[in-house]
């Protein structure tokens, strides 16, 4: 067990290309971490990683080695698994990856019933509006709202999420109510936006009559957490582009309210991504089913309670 856990070790250091970020992800310490590489590069007599006090990178040997062992760990997490679904008894570490409005919103709010009825499943819950890789970041799940970028994934529709612009009442008092996506730039008004390292220009995809528009808004703000943007809006500060479930309380409160309804956001979907190999886990696929039909159910009550023209 200790060799396997070795490779899972070297795995994670790979993939995450840190070995504190490898410790972290495996909750073993920094110690820990460095001997269980020493000690496979010993058994296989090759150096996996050139190592300086600024950086890690694997050797031709470490590259040419991780492939042989993700190979071993997927027939190991298999193994595993047909026995699990055998005994129904299922075990080990999910790595969940989501959006943070809908990982603060909908999933974690619903881990601990979840780990309830599974006592024997671990989650690992990790939380990023950027978007992440699945096969580099050893996620086995990753809920998103959009489009994924990778089609060789699998997916696992889940609602049609209707979105909204919105203002604290405070910001249309000093800069009025913008009657669509066209005045949102003529008029200058400040767009509170969501950018990551990496993300593509920003653009809000708005319906208008002649189908659906991108423009290119603009404000002082940006931010890579949602509810930082949201933060924002309530103080005043500018327009948001949301989800409905995540500001239906504000919107029921009045602390939000609409802008720009002549020109509604696109509505956009949630779904979970995963690879087939995945989806034949039974930890995988009982995490999926169990939140995909509660999520669903969550995002309709929270747009039915909203007054919105339709």
């Amino acid at each position: 067990m200790s060799y396997l856990e070795n490779i899972r070790t070297f795995v994670r250091v790979y993939e995450l290309g840190s070995m504190s970020a490898a410790g972290r992800d495996l909750r073993i310490s920094p110690a820990v971490t460095s001997s269980r590489i020493s000690s496979l590069e010993e058994h296989l007599n090759v150096r996996l990683f050139q190592r300086t006090t600024r950086s890690l990178t694997a050797t031709e040997q470490g590259r040419a080695f991780y492939t042989g062992a993700v190979a071993v760990l997927e027939a190991v997490d298999a193994a595993e698994g047909h026995v699990a679904g055998i005994t129904d008894n299922p075990k080990g570490s999910l790595y969940v990856a989501a959006p943070l409005g809908v990982g603060r919103r909908l999933i974690a709010p619903r881990v601990p019933e979840f780990a309830g009825e599974y006592p024997l499943i671990d989650i690992r819950l990790r939380l990023t509006d950027r978007n992440v890789d699945l096969t580099t970041e050893g996620l086995d799940i990753a809920f998103f709202l959009g489009e994924p970028a990778d089609s060789n994934l699998r997916i696992k529709q889940i609602a049609n999420c209707e979105r909204v612009l919105v203002a604290a009442p405070d910001y249309i008092a000093k800069r009025g109510n913008p009657k669509d996506g066209a005045a949102l730039i003529a008029e200058d008004h400040q767009c509170l936006n969501l950018r990551y390292p990496g993300a593509p220009e920003f653009q809000w995809r708005l319906q208008t009559a002649d189908g659906p528009q991108k423009f290119r808004v603009g404000g002082r703000y940006e931010c890579d957490d949602g509810d930082v943007l949201t933060d924002w809006a309530l103080g005043g500060e500018g327009i948001i582009l949301k989800p409905v479930f995540e500001v239906a309380d504000h919107l029921n409160a009045g602390r939000l309210v609409p802008v720009a309804e002549q020109t509604p956001p696109v509505p956009v979907q949630m779904a979970c991504l995963y690879t087939h190999r995945r989806r034949q886990d039974p930890k995988t696929r009982l995490f999926m089913d169990f939140m995909t039909s509660r999520i669903g159910t969550a995002v309709k009550a929270a747009q039915d309670s909203v007054q919105l023209p339709r």
